[in-house]
């Protein structure tokens, strides 16, 4: 058995490693403790889950936070700062992310096209930046299940809206078996396995 040689990340459909960034934007107490589409508790392991799953495949990751620096809200929670020691925190005062400067100029810099993206919430502060995203010719994924909104209908008639635009919703299963693809390349395994595991997708190992 022999596998096909990598595809190049340029003219990769699927989502590549290599030609992706992921932004991360505003899981800060906040906005987690109005999210009403799914349970709290689960939110924050599908997230957790989600940025390990990036880390492992050593994907650059973007993050922002909004209204820390007024004082009106706390920054990014703990257990997902535990995963970002060394990654800056761009904080902001616009809803929509794309619009800061900083942040903005952050992922341009990355020279990477596909956009992995989970934002809270759902129909504010996730879909804003994904249209423009859209709009500016980046491939664009919203992970579906590490997301939330102020009702499920918010949260269901946001991804509707950012599919209609050209968004390409995936789940963290889903992200996971598309980064990994072939078994054969055994480094990111184990990342690949734990994030499953986390989600309840896998069987826990022993």
């Amino acid at each position: 058995m022999t596998s096909m040689a990598k595809r190049s990340a340029t003219d990769d459909e699927l989502l590549n490693p290599e030609n992706s960034v992921f932004a991360l934007i505003d899981f800060q107490p906040t906005q987690i403790n109005s999210v009403n589409s799914m349970a709290r508790a689960q939110l924050i392991r599908n997230i957790v889950a989600t940025q390990s799953l990036i880390n492992a495949f050593k994907i650059p990751t973007i993050l922002s936070t909004v209204n820390v620096k007024t004082g009106r809200n706390q920054d990014t929670i703990p257990q997902l700062k535990a995963l970002l020691s060394n990654v800056p925190s761009y904080d902001r005062t616009s809803i929509n992310a794309w619009e800061d400067v900083d942040f903005n100029r952050a992922i341009k810099a990355t020279g990477k096209h596909q956009i992995i993206i989970a934002a809270l919430w759902t129909e504010a502060c996730l879909t804003f930046p994904v249209l423009d995203a859209l709009k500016e010719g980046y491939d664009v994924f919203p992970v579906v299940d590490a997301v939330g909104g102020t009702s499920t209908v918010a949260h269901e008639t946001a991804i509707a809206r950012m599919t209609a635009k050209g968004a390409q919703p995936v789940t963290i299963a889903q992200l996971a078996c598309e980064l990994q693809r072939d078994w054969n390349r055994p480094d990111t395994v184990p990342g690949f396995t734990q994030s499953l595991v986390d989600i309840g997708a896998f069987l826990k190992l022993s």
